[in-house]
């Protein structure tokens, strides 16, 4: 192959990926998890139709249009940014003020916006589904997710629907046996394999404890007490800063969520990617697969696979393995999302 060339593409169906993979495998969940059940709540439009800036300066939704975007995340890290060059330009402390508390404030209306369009509860969910979503996660020893919503915790929790899944997100009955939440335990999280890298709607920084809300201890819908919890002005622990290095920050100082940055950039042998665009915001989980011990790259596509945003993805994923060559090579592939039949 010349140099520079692009290497040959061949799209693989999931079967075909599971079969190529030996050893312990593992999945990193992106948007796309969410969007295959329910795209219209979960897609960035349809969270940016139905967000609330009115909380937020005139022109905070506005920026959306400037940038052509819906993605909530493009928008806080272009905020940012002109934060930080407008006083290179003029002295104007209110202006790079509003600018910084929009940004802020978006990563506010977007956990709103999710929560209060979220399915009402796992019944909206069909048996059949969740056994698709089921037979999927069988196949990994850790799954990863990016996604705050409940639906990979509904799917787990449905252990009564074959087949089993062992799940451990390091959440333990507190020693307040009577608490209306289960506690993440720091000292006792080796057999944890589910991390939320970048933390869930249901888990929330208590200051001295983490707290997992939980239907069993209070009989209370789940998404009804995040709904209460907010209205109270208690925001879940959410990583949805624009910028990797922003959100890098925030994990670094969060030992739940390093715990889970520690736990995958230990993982070796294969990791499947479902479901995410590889944009420059996820660029610190990229950075751990180059510099890992992962030998097999199993990257899913949704649709086209010659699309623009698709021929992105390859581009960027093989230079991952680009990057990796001379050290420990590393083999990327890539599979056509429907083939794994997430939710059926």
């Amino acid at each position: 192959m010349a140099a520079g060339a692009a290497p040959p593409f061949t799209l693989l169906t999931f079967e075909e990926c599971l079969q190529r993979a030996e050893g312990r495998k593992h999945v990193l969940l992106g948007n796309g998890f969410s969007r295959a059940l329910r795209n219209d709540i979960f897609a960035y439009d349809a969270l940016f139709l139905r967000a609330d800036f009115s909380h937020l300066s005139p022109t905070a939704r506005q920026a959306f249009t400037a940038l052509n975007t819906t993605d909530f995340e493009v928008v806080m890290r272009a905020l940012r940014l002109v934060a930080r060059i407008i006083p290179l330009y003029r002295n104007d402390p209110d202006l790079v003020r509003i600018l910084t508390e929009d940004a802020d404030g978006l990563r506010e209306v977007l956990v709103q916006a999710i929560a209060q369009n979220h399915p009402e509860g796992p019944f909206e969910v069909t048996d059949e589904q969740y056994g698709a979503c089921r037979r999927f996660l069988a196949n990994f020893d850790t799954t990863y997710t990016l996604n705050y919503d409940l639906l990979l915790y509904w799917a787990l929790m449905h252990s009564e629907i074959d087949p089993a899944v062992r799940s451990d997100d390091g959440f333990r009955t507190p020693e307040d046996e009577e608490a209306d939440y289960v506690t993440w335990e720091v000292e006792n999280t080796d057999r944890q394999n589910i991390f939320y890298l970048h933390g869930a709607l249901h888990v929330f920084d208590a200051e001295n404890e983490l707290k997992k809300y939980t239907w069993v201890r209070t009989g209370i819908r789940l998404i009804e007490q995040i709904r209460a919890a907010l209205q109270a002005d208690l925001y879940p622990l959410i990583v949805a800063e624009g910028q990797s290095q922003e959100k890098m920050a925030k994990i670094l100082h969060s030992m739940y969520l390093s715990r889970g940055y520690r736990s995958f950039a230990k993982i070796g042998h294969n990791l499947f990617i479902y479901g995410m665009s590889f944009g420059e915001n996820d660029q610190h989980w990229y950075d751990l697969i180059r510099k890992g011990q992962i030998r097999a790259l199993y990257v899913s596509l949704y649709g086209d696979s010659d699309s623009d945003t698709n021929r992105q993805i390859r581009t960027r994923a093989n230079q991952i393995s680009v990057e990796r060559a001379g050290r420990r090579p590393l083999e990327v592939h890539f599979y056509d999302a429907a083939s794994a039949h997430v939710w059926g």
